[in-house]
């Protein structure tokens, strides 16, 4: 079992920044590759971004590149979300996901979950 834990979201104005932080514990960190993922309202879940398991490849919803950066460290056990230049269609709740082993930028693909973390963005 992988437990997660997410934090850092909350209400920012358009053109903020927001780091969210995804901390795991239960087995070896290292071991998973890490996603984040976001389900606005009546939308499906989405890719937002995901890492390798020595963070050395990174990945991006192709919308999102340039404005989000995906980070981790694995002697803390933390994924990281920074968020830069927010948008109203940024507002979601952000999950992050872990994988034994590989990525994937579908979200069926992992088998642990966060909570979520809500992230408001206001116009």
């Amino acid at each position: 079992q992988v437990q997660l834990v997410e934090s850092g979201g909350g209400l920012v104005q358009a053109g903020g920044s927001l780091r969210l932080s995804c901390a795991a514990s239960g087995r070896t960190f290292s071991s998973y590759a890490m996603g984040w993922f976001r389900q606005a309202p009546g939308k499906e879940r989405e890719f937002v971004a995901r890492i390798s398991l020595g963070g050395g490849r990174t990945y991006y919803a192709d919308s999102l590149k340039g404005r989000f950066t995906i980070s981790r460290d694995n002697a803390k056990d933390t994924v990281y979300l920074q968020m830069n230049n927010l948008k109203p269609e940024d507002t979601a709740v952000y999950y992050c996901a872990a994988r034994l082993n590989s990525g994937s930028d579908y979200y069926r693909d992992y088998r642990y979950w966060g909570q979520g973390t809500q992230v408001t963005v206001s116009s």
